[in-house]
């Protein structure tokens, strides 16, 4: 009986487009995905009428199919607070963006505050901080600034 349960054993999952630990309980598994966190993991697996706390690689493939199904359709029902990307720049509308949209999605933003030459735009042209922080004594590149030893005399 232990032999038929290693048979069914899988070791990578693949949901979302991603490569997930079998390893892992479905709860912590799903937070591989990008744009999936620890509460929305907890939401999908009930979502999905999954144990959160069984090993992913045991689910027989329906079950798999299930979560990858309600992964897909999150912005259908999740409360609009828990989404990722509220109130879109082109659309206005709450969306959730999951795994390469998250990437696509912050590049173009990006590209657009430097394209308008906003304060934000240019902070990341010039590679800087972005978000306040201060730049004497952090976010340096290049030699080390310090105090000089004087070299010992003979």
């Amino acid at each position: 009986m232990a032999k038929k349960e290693e048979d069914n054993f899988q070791y990578i999952v693949r949901i979302a487009a991603t490569d997930i630990d079998g390893s892992k309980p479905v709860r912590y598994a799903l937070t591989q995905i990008k744009g999936v966190g620890n509460a929305m993991a907890k939401l999908v697996a009930q979502q999905a009428g999954v144990d959160p706390f069984i090993k992913i690689g045991k689910l027989p493939e329906k079950d798999i199919q299930k979560l990858n199904e309600v992964v897909a359709a999150i912005p259908e029902w999740s409360p609009p607070w828990m989404r990722n990307r509220q109130k879109d720049r082109a659309t206005g509308e709450d969306r959730h963006l999951i795994g390469p949209q998250i990437e696509t999605t912050l590049r173009d933003d990006i590209n657009l505050m430097k394209k308008i030459r906003c304060y934000r735009g240019i902070r990341h042209e010039r590679n800087l901080p972005v978000r306040g922080q201060r730049t004497r004594s952090n976010k340096r590149s290049g030699l080390t600034v310090g105090v000089s030893r004087r070299r010992a005399s003979k």
